[in-house]
């Protein structure tokens, strides 16, 4: 039976990753409202968000990495 844990960790993953590259790419005044940091005409990038949404996928990653199921031989 698969675990759906490490599956989940790793969607969230790549969610987290894509989250990351969003922040790290668009200035804040260009960031879709919903996301934390946006400012209406701000053209700084908010690099410290862009950080810790990488370090969450990382995290994530392992994690997913660590709890799959080891190959049988």
């Amino acid at each position: 039976m698969t675990k759906p844990l490490p599956l989940i960790a790793g969607l969230l993953g790549v969610l987290f990753l894509a989250l990351a590259a969003v922040y790290w790419i668009t200035p804040a005044g260009s960031l879709p409202g919903f996301l934390p940091g946006f400012e209406a005409g701000g053209e700084h990038v908010h690099v410290k968000h862009a950080l810790g949404a990488l370090v969450i996928a990382i995290v994530l990653f392992a994690f997913a990495w660590l709890q799959r199921e080891p190959e049988r031989l």
